[in-house]
């Protein structure tokens, strides 16, 4: 007991150095702050990978990738430097951007599959949902409901959610070679992405919701994401 109540705060250990501010697994909001970013670094840098190499890939989001590679390019993005020589004189640590082009990360479902990782492991999902659309009796009231929860979220997780929702349509758009269409990138991301504020009494109903959600916020992207300056 003594040990528990002299126990340090986390916040003082990451002042002191002792433990490093992680990625995975951080809240949202302080991510984006330390970054001073509306949208996480980790996040543009795998979406801009997919897109330069993947968009084609049969299956891109719904294949997994090798487990043990995710795991490993986990690790290098939350310790956020590496082990480098320095000659004779052994070795250094030396901070270093992380480039998904490097060899070790060339499987492109490695890196879908860290992402997809990301968000699943932020303390709170990016988006929780008080009323999914299934629930609401006409789509028309379902996307104006929509919108709403979408503006009143924080800034960083607006900015995010439209930042992976624009470059998931974009996956859409070839979807006559890579098999995702807006169905299937629903079933992948609706758990990923959505929550419900309350649990319902069936896991698979929640999921059922979480999907249509996704569905529903890709197919009225522009209504729900109206460009600034227009309403």
């Amino acid at each position: 007991r003594r040990f528990i109540v002299k126990r340090p705060p986390l916040q003082s250990l990451q002042e002191k150095g002792l433990i490093r501010d992680q990625v995975f697994g951080c809240r949202l909001d302080a991510l984006c702050q330390r970054e001073n970013d509306m949208v996480p670094r980790f996040v543009r840098l795998c979406v801009e990978a997919v897109e330069k190499r993947g968009l084609d890939a049969d299956g891109i989001y719904r294949v997994s990738g090798n487990l043990a590679v995710i795991q490993k390019l986990r690790f290098v993005v939350d310790r956020g430097e590496r082990l480098r020589p320095r000659g004779w004189g052994g070795w250094r640590e030396q901070a270093e951007r992380l480039s998904l082009a490097d060899p070790e990360w060339d499987d492109v479902h490695v890196v879908t599959g860290a992402l997809k990782l990301f968000f699943r492991e932020l303390p709170e999902p990016l988006v929780v949902t008080w009323l999914l659309p299934a629930e609401l009796p006409a789509s028309g009231e379902r996307v104006q409901r929509l919108g709403e929860l979408v503006q009143s979220l924080p800034p960083p997780n607006y900015a995010t959610l439209r930042y992976i929702l624009a470059h998931l349509r974009k996956v859409m758009e070839h979807a006559d070679v890579n098999r995702m269409t807006r169905q299937n990138i629903g079933i992948v991301f609706g758990p990923t992405l959505l929550r419900p504020e309350k649990e319902l009494a069936s896991m698979a109903v929640d999921m059922v919701h979480q999907n249509q959600a996704v569905e529903l916020l890709l197919s009225e992207f522009q209504r729900i994401f109206p460009a600034p300056g227009t309403h």
